[in-house]
């Protein structure tokens, strides 16, 4: 897997160029790891509501064609695009979803801090009053009976760390994960977080880790690229 450091790039330019690589690979088209950070920008998915937009002011909101609803990004953040083509790799979507969680989840060990899954939310979550308790969520992803309800997310406590978007495209993903380092937040109180209304968004710094975003993109790179790999 080839790792591409892009740097601070405008998303605009970036989702249009991920969406060109997609159409021109092959099937001998190497993968690729993009890891960049954006000027401030919000993101709305395919399903995103104008109603999550509460205050957008100043900051441009782009449509795009992920899955779910709006997020931001920013500088201090890490955001990686895994450019995958999943029938080589041998995985699908949902097992894919899950290892990039995994990655998320080992970097933040690499860092002390325990993250989470909550059941119906994609993403990573940490407990607020404790980031570093190894203790399981009530709220964690568990087995369902046959027919029952899907689980309402319950982020009592909690805090998302890391939004996760995805495009698959002829068996091909783009657009990925953002993990939150060292931000402005604020923006993040201007709409509601991947459609939720008053979910709380962390970073490293916020809950007591200070790491730099070079360190932190090194580390979410490695991990990303061996839970990633066939």
């Amino acid at each position: 897997m080839i790792v591409r450091p892009l740097g601070l790039v405008a998303y605009q330019p970036t989702y249009d160029a991920m969406v060109a690589f997609t159409a021109a690979r092959t099937p001998d088209t190497p993968d690729e790891l993009w890891v960049c950070e954006h000027p401030p920008v919000f993101t709305q998915g395919l399903a995103g509501r104008e109603d999550h937009l509460l205050a957008p002011g100043d900051i441009p909101v782009v449509k795009t064609n992920r899955g779910g609803q709006v997020t931001y990004h920013g500088p201090g953040q890490v955001v990686v695009y895994p450019l995958i083509d999943l029938q080589r790799a041998g995985y699908f979507v949902k097992e894919y979803v899950y290892r990039i969680e995994e990655a998320v989840i080992r970097t933040l060990g690499h860092f002390g801090v325990t993250g989470h899954r909550v059941a119906g939310a994609p993403g990573i979550y940490v407990r607020l009053d404790d980031p570093f308790s190894h203790a399981l969520l009530p709220q964690r992803p568990q087995k369902r009976e046959e027919g029952s309800p899907p689980p309402q997310p319950d982020f009592a406590g909690l805090g998302k760390i890391a939004a996760l978007g995805i495009k698959v495209s002829r068996h091909c993903t783009y657009h990925g994960v953002a993990l939150n380092v060292t931000m402005d937040l604020q923006p993040f109180w201007r709409i509601n977080p991947c459609g939720y209304a008053g979910l709380q968004t962390v970073d490293l710094s916020t809950i007591g880790v200070a790491v730099s975003w070079d360190e932190a993109a090194q580390v979410l790179s490695e991990k990303l690229g061996a839970t990633l790999s066939p």
